[in-house]
């Protein structure tokens, strides 16, 4: 009797208990932290390419049980990875150290889940294949408010200065020392990870982090200059001015407009980056709104691109407009494609940048 209700009671299986899905996010976790790791990096690639990796795949990675829609893409492409075969599926998920009461479970889930869908995804892993240049993980987790905040600390009680550009050195920054009674520079030992500030829920948090000094607030002001709540700069008036907005359920709203910036950005995008650069990251051309108009130089469509989705709000600007007869094609009430040769010629740059990640 036994043995005749066990298929029923795993066919029968369409949800996953927590501490499974803590299990299975904790492996990934693990295994992601590996030098060429291929279950991984298979997966991190596919969720990247689906659009399923969040505004950064790495804090997705690290975190798969906060996210219930890339978790079941984690699932499938493990799938994928293990040819939609159950038992090669289940040897997979053995060898990244699963408990053993999550083993079957999960094989049974996935299975379930994606079986109208195997001819598809063996389809898409030949084609992935074909421009898959390997695994790239050995990542480090996200730092956490409290590693930034002692990182910067730190910093601010070396005891050499730093020359920063328009800052001002380190140690005066945090205001626990005097630059004066330094007298040999140092290297920039601040923690310049964005990812933490996807964490923080308050200023006070910010002030942790960077420091009463290096924290002040502000009013936050659309393209056209309304404003738009408060919002909070961190090393304000410097090269690596951030502002940070709380945007209540719907995340945090991170904007970059000065440049050249020590910020570790999602994507390594930054403001003053050069067109080309964006459109290579995106993968293939997008479109912009036209200059000296309303919400001149905003990207207006990522066209499917690696970017669509993910939550990045980019202006861009023109540097070369002294020649009206190129400059008057990208102006006024109409779309732009990056791609376009007038825009060449332009020297268009990022002038802001701007990440958006939900709570």
């Amino acid at each position: 009797m036994v043995a005749l209700l066990v298929p029923v009671v795993l066919t029968a299986q369409t949800k996953l208990s927590q501490n499974i899905v803590d299990d299975f996010s904790a492996r990934v976790a693990a295994h992601y932290q590996l030098p060429h790791d291929s279950i991984t990096g298979y997966i991190a690639e596919q969720l990247t390419r689906s659009g399923n990796a969040g505004l950064d795949i790495d804090s997705t990675v690290f975190d798969l049980k906060k996210d219930p829609v890339a978790f079941d893409a984690a699932l499938k492409y493990l799938y994928q990875y293990s040819d939609c075969n159950r038992q090669r599926f289940i040897a997979n998920l053995r060898s990244m150290g699963l408990q053993t009461n999550s083993v079957f479970p999960i094989a049974t889930y996935t299975a379930n889940k994606y079986k109208g869908e195997v001819k598809a995804l063996l389809e898409d892993k030949t084609d992935f294949l074909a421009t898959y240049t390997g695994p790239v993980t050995g990542k480090k987790p996200p730092a956490t408010i409290a590693e930034v905040a002692a990182a910067n600390q730190a910093a601010a009680n070396a005891p050499a200065s730093t020359s920063t550009g328009n800052e001002t050195a380190t140690t005066t920054e945090t205001g626990n020392t005097d630059a004066s009674t330094s007298t040999a520079p140092a290297a920039d030992t601040r923690n310049w990870e964005v990812r933490p500030l996807f964490q923080v829920r308050t200023p006070e948090q910010l002030v942790e982090m960077y420091g009463a000094n290096n924290v002040t607030q502000h009013d936050a002001v659309n393209l056209s200059g309304e404003k738009e709540g408060e919002a909070y700069l961190i090393y304000p008036d410097t090269d690596n001015e951030l502002e940070v907005q709380f945007d209540g359920e719907n995340g945090n709203i991170l904007t970059f407009s000065h440049y050249p910036s020590k910020w570790k950005s999602p994507y390594g995008i930054k403001a003053g980056d050069p067109l080309d650069k964006l459109i290579k990251v995106n993968g293939r051309p997008f479109k912009l709104n036209a200059f000296e108009w309303t919400n001149g130089g905003m990207v207006s469509s990522w066209n499917g691109g690696a970017l669509e989705g993910k939550g990045v709000i980019i202006v861009l600007k023109a540097n070369n407009t002294g020649d009206p007869k190129q400059y008057d094609q990208v102006t006024g009430d109409k779309i732009l494609r990056s791609d376009m040769p007038a825009l060449k010629k332009l020297d268009v740059i990022i002038e802001s940048v701007a990440f958006k990640a939900a709570n």
